[in-house]
């Protein structure tokens, strides 16, 4: 190719080659457009996560309206690859008026059929001119495409081809900048996200009708389904299908094309560590380091070290410079694991680093700048550690962009089945079983206890079980029966009574705190807002105070 207009890996810093800037556009109505094209991208990644599965080429030509309406094109649309990557499945399009012909006039050039098929991206501000020579001749011979000005962005998941998003002008030259194009990626992403989605929705459907044709055969059909499950989601270990889970995966599948901060919330052994993963898997920045500090296991006195490196000679033992973790994370994740556990005296420069992207290493006064997406987690209230002093209130709304709450496994019981599953299958090689049946009442005793340490307890129970099971049955370990909730209700009508009076005895002891010290919602293993909810639900209200005139 002899010229810089397709790329495969576009620098954004690249000065683009053609015609003028967007319609003369000056600096704050540039910026305007950048907003708007964030707004969309969040819009989008919200509508295409609620859609059904049926109605995912309504959402999608929806969203091409919306694409061509903010960006001010003539037509928008999407090319489907087929599963392979070879050719083209399918096209959907958006015109802005009937006259504008369909996508389908820079197809029939060689040059750009090649790129299409191969994934490049393509920035031609000034057809012909921005052509290479042989696909300008092309162009000449027949009717010329009435297209001035074109963009076609491809999108995968997983490394897989999924689809290209292609953007037309007909009627005047558009210069794409840097930053619209890089927003383009992002809203392509979102879109390719949707197809994904879809297609691994009919292939669960059709694996789903396929066991039940079956006779729906425990052991081996169950985590068959359970993998096809874990490739819908996209993630490895995310395992389950409750709505308190899928809850939680789509405000994570929500947020992760953005750069926005993310707080994960949750009791310890919910996985908070997985979906730090998969919300870096899914970002722009996965092709850059995942850097993970637990700052619970960390010393205070190593921690600003190890965070922000230090000089030579900066402390006894420093014989060499460092770098810390916020420079092995730069352009990549960091992910802060227990940040409720972070030191009081170094808060402030964390809170720096942050807003300002700048820090110094431990003994020098040289600034480092670097451009790192923070995850961050925690088990503890933060909320509360706010009010009591413990946790800087500027720091937390630092951190506190969108948070996710993981729900604990006691809160999605439907999930356990396939949980246990998943772990016998990943580790029943490495300990030399082959269990293939689970026995009803054994399942029963796995989904009434109240897994105090989440899916962590869960995975432990299991292995002990399978070391156990010499023969293709589990087997639980002794112990797990006597530790089961015996007053789980027999039947499932009378939950909401045991419930609300479990609650209510604990608030009672509490004196009714729902945070602060030894407050009920700690007792009870839930976040204060996830307790207030299920007070609401129950209609629990504290009782009135006595009249102090009353008899």
């Amino acid at each position: 190719m002899d010229d810089d207009t397709a790329t495969k890996d576009l620098d954004p810093r690249t000065v683009l080659p053609g015609g003028p800037d967007i319609t003369g556009l000056d600096r704050d109505t540039e910026t305007e457009l950048w907003t708007a094209l964030d707004q969309l991208a969040a819009e989008l990644s919200s509508a295409t996560i609620r859609v059904d599965g049926d109605r995912i080429d309504d959402a999608l030509h929806d969203g091409l309206a919306r694409i061509g309406e903010v960006l001010d094109v003539d037509r928008a649309a999407v090319f489907v690859y087929s599963e392979d990557g070879k050719s083209i499945e399918h096209v959907l399009d958006w015109q802005r008026t009937s006259a504008v012909a369909a996508p389908e006039g820079l197809r029939r050039l060689s040059w750009y059929g090649d790129r299409l098929l191969a994934g490049d991206v393509i920035v031609l501000n000034c057809l012909p001119d921005d052509l290479p020579l042989d696909a300008r001749r092309d162009w000449s011979t027949g009717d010329p495409p009435r297209v001035k000005s074109h963009l076609l962005m491809p999108a995968r998941v997983a490394a897989q081809q999924v689809c290209a998003l292609s953007l037309d002008s007909i009627d005047r030259f558009l210069r794409w900048t840097p930053a619209i194009i890089e927003r383009v990626r992002f809203i392509a992403d979102i879109l390719a996200a949707a197809v994904h989605r879809h297609r691994q929705e009919q292939s669960l459907r059709e694996i789903t009708a396929e066991v039940a044709r079956l006779g729906g055969r425990s052991g081996l059909e169950s985590e068959y389904l359970r993998e096809e499950v874990d490739h819908l989601h996209g993630f490895d270990e995310i395992v389950g299908d409750s709505p308190a889970l899928r809850a939680a995966i789509a405000r994570l599948i929500e947020v992760a094309p953005t750069d926005a901060t993310v707080l994960l919330l949750g009791d310890t052994g919910t996985g908070k560590e997985i979906f730090a993963r998969a919300l870096h898997a899914r970002s722009p920045r996965r092709h850059r380091p995942l850097v993970r500090v637990n700052c619970v296991a960390l010393p205070p006195t190593l921690i600003e070290s190890e965070l922000f490196g230090h000089e030579r000679g900066a402390f006894t033992g420093a014989v060499t410079a460092r770098q810390g973790r916020f420079e092995l994370a730069d352009k990549g994740t960091l992910f802060l694991d227990e940040i409720g556990d972070f030191p009081q005296d170094l808060q402030a420069k964390l809170l720096r680093v942050l807003q300002e992207g700048e820090f110094e290493r431990l003994g020098s006064s040289h600034t480092h700048k670097v451009d790192v997406r923070v995850i961050a987690a925690t088990h503890r209230d933060l909320e509360a550690a706010k009010a009591e002093g413990r946790f800087r209130t500027d720091l937390f709304y630092r951190l506190n962009v969108f948070p996710i709450r993981l729900p604990a496994l006691r809160e999605r019981r439907e999930d356990i089945p396939p949980l246990v599953w998943f772990i016998i299958h990943r580790r029943q090689r490495a300990l030399g079983r082959r269990i293939a049946h689970i026995a009803p009442d054994v399942m029963e005793m796995l989904q009434r206890y109240d897994w105090p340490g989440n899916v962590r307890e869960l995975e432990n129970v299991i292995e002990r079980a399978m070391i156990r099971s010499t023969g293709d049955s589990l087997l639980l370990p002794d112990g797990l029966g006597a530790r089961v909730q015996t007053s789980a209700p027999a039947e499932r009508g009378t939950l909401d009574r045991v419930e609300r009076g479990h609650i209510e005895e604990v608030l009672q002891r509490c004196n009714w705190r729902i945070n602060g010290v030894g407050n009920a919602a700690e007792q009870l293993g839930l976040h204060p807002n996830t307790l207030r909810f299920r007070m609401k639900k129950l209609n629990i209200t504290r009782p009135a105070a006595p009249s102090k005139h009353g008899h």
